[in-house]
């Protein structure tokens, strides 16, 4: 059997959490969209699916091949990569818009990086580089 052929219903449609973001998008062809907005919806999509944001999970803890293919990676190859860790990037529309940000969801979720302790370690890093900015007394998360 071809390892390109996945059982469409097996997959997590991530599409089917991202109707907010993709109407964001759309509304962004009509009018100014601050790119807060995205950040919030494209955060709200993740923590629905993996329990987690990307900003739970530092850079560092890639490795430079996973950079690599992150960096080189393509609508088509993202649609296969993500249907073999069980997701599907495409709405009604087509390829969903963030689907580079989901993919790099699902290299955190295969590589075992949504943990509790990374998302301490990677809060911690933005609180202190919030912090070492000039005219900052101090740094409200609301978790």
């Amino acid at each position: 059997m071809s390892t390109i052929a996945f059982d469409q219903f097996a997959l997590t449609r991530i599409a089917d959490f991202a109707r907010s973001l993709s109407r964001l998008h759309q509304a962004a062809r009509r009018y100014a969209v601050d790119d807060d907005q995205f950040d919030r919806e494209f955060n709200a999509v993740c923590q629905s699916i993996w329990g987690y944001t990307i900003d739970d999970i530092s850079d560092d803890l890639f490795s430079a091949e996973d950079h690599l293919f992150l960096d080189t990676l393509d609508e088509a190859n993202a649609r296969i990569f993500a249907a073999e860790q069980g997701y599907d990037l495409v709405d009604d529309q087509g390829m969903l818009t963030d689907w580079w940000g989901f993919c790099w969801m699902i290299l955190a979720e295969k590589r075992g990086l949504l943990t509790p302790d990374n998302r301490a370690a990677a809060r911690a890093a933005i609180e202190e580089k919030y912090l070492a900015a000039p005219n900052v007394i101090g740094v409200i998360i609301g978790r």
